[in-house]
């Protein structure tokens, strides 16, 4: 135990908080935007849900509310730095995508875009719990659509099979980690996969 030291609890949530980071895209009469997010989190799976924090003082709250609609967008390794860029600064006073040359594509089943060249993409329709969303800036949402790249998820499962291939884990002050290099072992007896 001598090797464990106190964490300021301000910077606690980054023990837990290495999960892929995400780019979060919303779309609301006619105005869209693309945030960075690690606080993002899989719920349930039948039917599939997930939690999205959302400071009540962004911008992108106010596109969330109005078309309660967002997609998760998972990059790979080649978007690091646009993934920084879009969240190190507000879309309130310009237009992320052409700022940062995204050529946004529309989502399959909400009306959103989506960043081309992601990992991953889950459309979610955010389900009201006004108390819980005022008091935490906690979104649930159920995924309607989800698909991935077939060179890195196919089979239900990833399997990054190149460095550019993985996805990101956000620390802090530009500090990113690529998901590391898997490992198997064996499934017990009687258990299911």
């Amino acid at each position: 135990m001598n090797h464990l030291h106190d964490v300021a609890l301000e910077k606690a949530y980054r023990l837990l908080n290495h999960g892929p980071v995400t780019l979060v895209t919303f779309e609301h009469e006619g105005a869209g935007n693309v945030m960075a997010a690690s606080w993002v989190m899989p719920l349930d799976f039948d039917p599939p849900k997930l939690a999205l924090v959302l400071d009540r003082n962004t911008y992108s709250r106010g596109l969330l509310e109005g078309s309660g609609t967002f997609v998760i967008n998972l990059p790979g390794r080649q978007q690091a730095e646009l993934t920084l860029a879009v969240g190190s600064c507000s879309g309130q006073a310009q237009d992320k995508f052409a700022q940062f040359g995204i050529a946004a594509q529309r989502a399959k089943v909400i009306q959103a875009p989506i960043v081309p060249g992601c990992l991953a993409y889950l459309e979610c329709r955010v389900i009201e719990e006004p108390g819980v969303q005022a008091r935490y800036d906690l979104f649930v949402a159920e995924v309607l659509a989800a698909y991935a790249d077939e060179r890195a998820f196919s089979k239900g499962r990833w399997h990054f099979p190149d460095d550019e291939l993985r996805t990101l884990h956000y620390s802090a002050g530009g500090t990113f980690y690529p998901t590391g290099n898997p490992f198997t072992v064996t499934m017990p007896a009687g258990v299911d996969d």
